[in-house]
Order: C-alpha cells, then sequence, then structure tokens
C-alpha cells in the first residue's frame, strides 16, 4: 500500500485554514460549535463522501464514515480510526487532524491497492475533544463509550461565540451550537460496536525525535489526578507585621510546590510527574500579606499507585506545614483517572505493520490525554505516535515533517488492513 503524503499534506493544510491564525508558525483557533468547526467539519464529510464513504452524524456531533469494500461482510464489527478536528486556542495544526485526515488516506491507501478485507472500516473524528468550550475533554468519545449519555452532553453549556470566535456574554447549550452549525445529527456512534480502533496522534514529547524512531506505539495511557489545594493564613499589613508574627499563606504554598515536585522526581516510577499549575493568591495585593492561597495540582503516571504516592505524599506535606506555619489546609481529588492499557492485539499489527513496511516502531507511553482513554474501555485499541519535532504542541509551531506523517500513516494503514482480515 502506498500513502500519497501530497494527498495527505494537503488534506491537513486546507484544515488549518479553518481557524488560522496571523502568528508565527502555523496556528489556529477551532472551538467546537463555532463557525471554524462547521467549516472544518464540512470539508471533511466532503472528502469522505469523495472517497465513497458512507457519512453519518450522531446527536452530539461525532462524523463516522464507512467504506465497506465488495469483499467485507456488511454485517461484520467494523475496524475504526481518526481523532479530532477542533483545537485549543492558539493550537497547532497537525494535533487532532494528523489522526483524522491520516485515517481517510489509510482507506484510500487501501482503496488504491485494491485490499480485499473481512471487515468495513471507519474513519471518525469525535467532539470537542480539547475540552475548551463544553465539558472538560474527550466528549465525543466518552458519548461513543457509553460513560456520558446524550441528554447529559447535549445539555452541556458555553459562552455563545460569533462567527468571529468572539464571546458574546450569553450562553448557550451543547445542543444548541451544534444545531447552529448543521451538525446536531441523530442516534450515538456506539465505539463498543468496533472490532477494533487505532488512533494516530502527534508525540508531544520528544522521545521518538531523540530515538530517531519514526513511529511510537503506545503501550498505557497515562492516568490523571486532580487535586484542588487551599491553604489558608492570615491577611495582614505587609510593613506593619513583624516577620516572627506572620501567617503567610504564600510562602506556607511555595513550600508545598516543591514538594509536589520532589514527590514526583523521587517516586517509585520514572514515568511520574507532579505539578503545580495554577495558584489564586488572595488577596494578591503587594503591601499585604497573603492570606489564603488556592492551587491546582495535576499528577500523572502509567503506575496507579506512584499517582497514589504522590498525593499521599502531598496530604503528608500539607499536615507538617500546618503544625510548622499554623496554617489552615484543604486537598480535595477532584477528578481521578486510571491509567488505560492500549490492546496487545492492536499493538502487535501496528508493529507488525512497522515492520512489513520496513518501518522502525517504538513502544512508548502517552503523558497526555486522548479519545483512545474511552474507546479502550469498549474496544480494543491502540494509540499510535508521529514525532514532533522539539516536542511543542498546542502552539503555532507544533510540527511534524509531512514525510513522518506519511510514515506513521503507512504503519496506520497496515495495522488497519491486519486487523480487517487482509
Amino acid at each position: 500500500m502506498q500513502v500519497e503524503v501530497d494527498r495527505l499534506r494537503s488534506d491537513v493544510e486546507a484544515n488549518a485554514e479553518f481557524g488560522s491564525l496571523d502568528v508565527d508558525g502555523r496556528g489556529r483557533t477551532v472551538l467546537a460549535g463555532t463557525d471554524a468547526n462547521r467549516r472544518a467539519r464540512e470539508r471533511l464529510v466532503d472528502r469522505l463522501e469523495d472517497a465513497g464513504l458512507d457519512v453519518r452524524v450522531d446527536a452530539v456531533g461525532n462524523v463516522a464514515g464507512r467504506w465497506t469494500p465488495p469483499s467485507a461482510d456488511p454485517g461484520a464489527a467494523p475496524v475504526a480510526a481518526g481523532s479530532h478536528l477542533d483545537s485549543v486556542p492558539e493550537g497547532g495544526i497537525f494535533d487532532g487532524p494528523l489522526g483524522v485526515y491520516a485515517a481517510l488516506e489509510a482507506v484510500r491507501a487501501m482503496q488504491d491497492a485494491g485490499v480485499d478485507l473481512d471487515r468495513p472500516v471507519e474513519v471518525v473524528s469525535f467532539t470537542e475533544e480539547e475540552g475548551q468550550r463544553f465539558a472538560d475533554g474527550l466528549l465525543g468519545s466518552s458519548v461513543a463509550a457509553g460513560e456520558r449519555s446524550v441528554e447529559d452532553a447535549l445539555s452541556l453549556t458555553a459562552e455563545r461565540v460569533d462567527e468571529n470566535g468572539d464571546g458574546t456574554g450569553d450562553e448557550e447549550t451543547l445542543e444548541s451550537a451544534l444545531s447552529s452549525i448543521g451538525f446536531r445529527g441523530e442516534g450515538r456512534l456506539d465505539a463498543s460496536e468496533w472490532d477494533a480502533w487505532l488512533e494516530l496522534h502527534v508525540e508531544q514529547s520528544q522521545r521518538l525525535e531523540r530515538a530517531g524512531v519514526p513511529v511510537g506505539v503506545v503501550t498505557t495511557i497515562t492516568g490523571i489526578t486532580h487535586c484542588a489545594v487551599d491553604v489558608v493564613g492570615e491577611a495582614d499589613h505587609a510593613g506593619a507585621t513583624p516577620m516572627l508574627e506572620r501567617t503567610d499563606a504564600l510562602v506556607a504554598a511555595s513550600e508545598f510546590v516543591r514538594s509536589v515536585e520532589r514527590a514526583a522526581r523521587d517516586a517509585d516510577s520514572e514515568t511520574a510527574v507532579g505539578t503545580v499549575g495554577s495558584l489564586d493568591v488572595s488577596p494578591n495585593a503587594t503591601n499585604v500579606v497573603p492570606g489564603r492561597v488556592e492551587m491546582g495540582v495535576d499528577v500523572r503516571d502509567v503506575d496507579y499507585d506512584a499517582m497514589n504516592d504522590v498525593v499521599d505524599d502531598a496530604r503528608t506535606t500539607l499536615a507538617r506545614i500546618e503544625d510548622e506555619r499554623g496554617v489552615e489546609t484543604r486537598l480535595d481529588r477532584r477528578f481521578d483517572l486510571r491509567p488505560t492499557p492500549m490492546s496487545d492485539r492492536v499493538r502487535e499489527a501496528a508493529h507488525d505493520a512497522g515492520e512489513a513496511a520496513d518501518v522502525a516502531t517504538l513502544d512508548l507511553h502517552s503523558g497526555a490525554a486522548h479519545d483512545t482513554m474511552h474507546v479502550a474501555k469498549v474496544a480494543d485499541a491502540g494509540l499510535l505516535f508521529a514525532p514532533s519535532r522539539d516536542g511543542v504542541s498546542h502552539n503555532p509551531a507544533e510540527w511534524t515533517d509531512w514525510d513522518d506523517c506519511a510514515t506513521a500513516t503507512r504503519v496506520l494503514a497496515g495495522a488497519l488492513a491486519d486487523l480487517a482480515g487482509a
């Protein structure tokens, strides 16, 4: 099978024009349910239909195109692949769209080669993966996997935006947003009906680049825990309050920030990471001793026990800080997602496809969340990575060389053909 790099590049670059930004690099802002999202979706549907796929849109806007070759049993469980078309604000052009259009290019490569398959193949674009308007991310795949109801998803609200992407001040539901762009479909895309699933994504790290390997085969998608931490001291005058009489919440919080870094570095796992990514300091005035600090903590690893160890260390540190500094603290573990292992069958198909195409592959984990996390709970699922230059992502500087895109797509196509019974 031959992947046409120019055809794949043309698709990704055409998609990059929707919500494009006048910045250094290639940036775009495509939020779910906006005009830019509508245009991206419409072009995808056109391209799917041009390739002879039967397209449907479900109630939450998930788009799926099915190719049933003459050799396949139309009633057989399909093999599916894809990703998403939405972006973060001022994001790059590869995150999401590469996976969607690589899946389409894989189908076209199989068509051009006249590959006989036992199963249909579906190309999928999930709604609101990035979570920038509705929910916290992975919305469409959570509905497809049956973890969120259609009704719950459609009732989610966000600020309404105009055709320029500017906020209007009032709210709209996901149902209203999808209806306004013509992508409020019917029914529910059911991922449990798939025989297997594969997603191609840019790596968002430098492991492939450093190893000189063009394709990564993910072993496990990281678990994620989010904790809300409060440190309460006493606000006082910065000039009139002696140093030994202060209960400075920010100084106490700074000790906690350092402790999270230390706990993650010392964890019994090389892949554990811990981040204090947000702080809200009150009253946040230069001449006032800080009286309260609210922090957001992100802990991730493919080892759930290591994640728990970091959180336990955070609790212990807060108890010590209370005793030593006289502050009050609270930790609320608000979000907890366990690591998600990938299917051995799908991973083997990916490695075999790489070997058949004379393309080196490398086992690695994913430190970021992907739609595949939800699909893996109801179907055999896998995730492939293409190299990211300098590891940059969610940024207009995000870049993956076109030849690397095509090489990863060749492995994707080979794995899909294998899984579909070629």
